[in-house]
Parts: C-alpha cells; structure tokens; sequence
C-alpha cells in the first residue's frame, strides 16, 4: 500500500459521494459504496468485487484491514485522513472503512432456485428501511430468493445497505417488473401466496406453506396490485383483532415466512 489521500476535492473522493447520491451514476457504472468492516465482509462472502479499500489508520489500523480482505487478490488499498473519512461517512457509529464495489445485474435468469424453494416477494417498496428490514428476514430465516417487483430505488442505495445490515450480500436477490416476475413464478410452478386484507383471503395458518412457495407483500399504503392478487395461488391473511391493520411489510412478512418455515420443519 503506497497510496494516500488527504484531500476532500481529489478526483476519488468526489467520485465516491456521486455514487452514495446519484442512484443515475450508480445504475450506469454497476458501482456503488459499502461501509463499514461487517458489510464489506459480507460483500466478499457473496462474491462481490471490490476495486478500492481506502481506510482510516487513526480508526482501522492496516493490520485490520488486511485480515479483511486476506483471501481477495487485485484490491486497490488507499488509506485516507479523518478529514476524508468524515467528509465520506454516512455512519454515526465510524468503523473508518469504506469500499467502492463492482454490482451484479440482479436478473431472474442468475437465480438458482432449487427444489421446493420458499421464496419472498415484495412489490414496489419504497422505503430503504422496509427492504433492509425483509433482506434481514430473508436471512435470518435462510430463504432461498428475494424478489423485487416494480423497484422503486435501486438495490445498492446505500440506506438500503446500511438497514440490511449487509444482508443484501447474503441472499439471492432478483429485480423485474411484476409481469416478469409472474411469468417466472409460473414457469417454475411456483404456488403464489398474496398477503391481502380482502374478505376471501384465507388465514395463514390455515395454508398449506410447504410446498413450491412464494410469500407476496405489497406496501403498507396500497397493499398488493390487482395483477397480483388476481394471478395468486391464494389470498392470504394475518388475522389482527385491534382498531387498525398496524402491522408493518417486513412484520407482515416476517410472520408469514416464519409459518411457512415451521411447517417445513425449521
């Protein structure tokens, strides 16, 4: 490592905060920013290329940033002052590490589906705390794909990254407008289960999860469109006995993923 950065106008530093802001830049160059020790780790769990490291000595000594990226090859180490490390960190608890990242074009096609998969689907969420809080689940409950309909940010905001905790890194993820996705789950003969407050919906755990599934949610204001609910295996509901439907998507979701792995014996 021979490279240092002092300044906050260099050429490399102005580059990496047009990739945090301008998801146009991140989209066109299939680069975007992670920071922070764990999510960089994930990031090289899930085969992600890293094209530069640049670290905090005063924060991260080297010999910490080398145990990190020690089974990687070809990666550009630029150590940076706090100067620059404030001027580019998003995060109030600093781990003084931030990397820029090569994307993978999140497409149907690169999934690998197995055998009886039980997968998630969210249709057009918005907020970045939402599909952190679903990436969360996914993992914790080992699901075999997530799948974003009508996307309405793109998968490597770093909001998104940050609320996943690097979750984003550690499931099999795909985008696609909701025609594609339906054609997908058809294809696969994958039964579609729609989270919905409608009359005919059937309680949830009065379904039977555990064969080829896929849990749908839609957003908390509009709930799932009607080429969703009117293409699903069946209608499902979680029954609530208060004033309002106050459960929150990723609850939604993690109560209905949770019962699906149950019933499979989790």
């Amino acid at each position: 490592m021979n490279k240092e950065i002092t300044s906050i106008k260099n050429p490399l530093i102005k580059e990496i905060i047009q990739l945090q802001e301008k998801s146009r830049k991140r989209k066109k160059e299939y680069r975007f920013i992670i920071e922070g020790v764990r999510e960089i780790s994930l990031a090289l769990k899930g085969n992600y290329k890293i094209q530069s490291l640049l670290f905090c000595d005063e924060i991260l000594p080297f010999l910490k940033v080398k145990e990190l990226i020690s089974n990687t090859d070809s990666i550009e180490i630029i150590q940076i002052s706090t100067e620059v490390y404030q001027k580019i960190s998003h995060r109030k608890t600093t781990e003084g590490i931030i990397a820029i990242v090569k994307g993978k074009t999140l497409e149907l096609s690169n999934l690998n589906i197995p055998e009886n998969p039980l997968l998630l689907v969210a249709e057009a969420p918005e907020k970045p705390g939402n599909i952190g809080a679903l990436l969360r689940t996914a993992d914790a409950a080992n699901l075999d794909a997530v799948l974003i309909a009508n996307p309405k940010t793109d998968m490597y905001n770093p909001n998104i990254i940050r609320s996943s905790v690097g979750c984003l890194f550690t499931n099999q993820i795909a985008t696609g407008s909701t025609e594609e996705i339906l054609s997908f789950l058809k294809q696969k003969k994958i039964n579609i289960y729609g989270a919905a407050l409608l009359k005919n919906s059937i309680p949830y755990i009065e379904t039977d999860l555990t064969k080829s599934t896929a849990i749908v949610v839609g957003t908390e204001a509009t709930g799932l469109s009607e080429t969703w609910l009117k293409n699903t295996t069946k209608n499902i509901i979680i029954p609530m006995q208060g004033e309002i439907d106050s459960l929150n998507v990723s609850v939604s979701a993690a109560i209905l993923i949770f019962e699906a792995k149950r019933q499979r014996g989790f």
